[in-house]
């Protein structure tokens, strides 16, 4: 029997077969906790976090505000460095709730995927 983790962790495996990240083209990745919400770009080549967001310092809002505003820094200073298109890796979780709220903001906010 496989727990819940078990099962993204294969679908994360099947995803990151397809999404790879470059300097100029990095992977925007999600990892959500039941409390928080974390967000960054990566260059998987020379294995580094160009930028990085997340809620901890937010302190007011609902879960889902916490990551619409988590999207929009990231893609705030993603534009700042330069980094202007980015594929989106949901990091094995539907594309749904906050998730989906990080993807939005972050499109919203100027930065392409």
């Amino acid at each position: 029997m496989n727990t819940v983790i078990e099962k993204r962790i294969r679908r994360k495996a099947h995803i990151r077969k397809a999404i790879s990240g470059s300097e100029s083209h990095p992977r925007l990745t999600v990892f959500r906790s039941n409390a928080h919400i974390y967000a960054q770009l990566i260059d998987d080549v020379n294995s580094v976090t160009l930028v990085s967001a997340n809620d901890t310092k937010i302190a007011k809002g609902t879960k889902t505000a916490k990551a619409l505003e988590v999207g929009a820094t990231l893609a705030k200073a993603a534009l700042a460095k330069g980094i202007a298109i980015a594929s989106f890796d949901r990091n094995g979780y539907r594309y749904h709730g906050r998730v989906k709220a990080v993807a939005d903001s972050a499109r919203e906010a100027g930065l392409k995927f």
